[in-house]
């Protein structure tokens, strides 16, 4: 899989932005201002991902190409090496669980204008 595969996929969703806001080369997406999704250009061949608890656990034991993430909490955030072992399907299933986990975490007000948006 590659990045634009995954930039369009992570643009396509709800409320869905991408920006720059720790330095030039870490792409960032996120859902109403929080953060679902990271990669960093200098290394592309990455994702980082949001992650329940328990869930992160099971994938790190599951497959070689999903550990911790660096710089992240690794309790809730897993890299994903993009050329590995993990299937593309899944790839894209954790791209909606990690948007999936951001949103349940939103306040009441977040949640009230969420779903107001188209």
């Amino acid at each position: 899989m590659d990045i634009e595969t995954i930039r369009t996929y992570c643009l396509k969703k709800k409320a869905a932005s991408e920006g720059f806001p720790f330095d030039e080369t870490t792409l960032v997406f996120r859902v109403m201002d929080r953060m679902f999704a990271v990669i960093d250009l200098d290394h592309p061949d990455k994702l980082t991902v949001k992650c329940n608890p328990d869930y992160a656990i099971e994938l790190r034991d599951r497959y070689n190409g999903i550990e911790g993430a660096w710089h992240f909490n690794k309790k809730y955030w897993n890299q994903i090496h993009l050329m590995s072992d993990v299937p593309e399907s899944l790839i894209l299933e954790l791209i909606d669980h990690s948007y999936e986990e951001v949103i349940k975490k939103f306040t009441r007000k977040q949640k009230e204008a969420y779903h107001e948006l188209p």
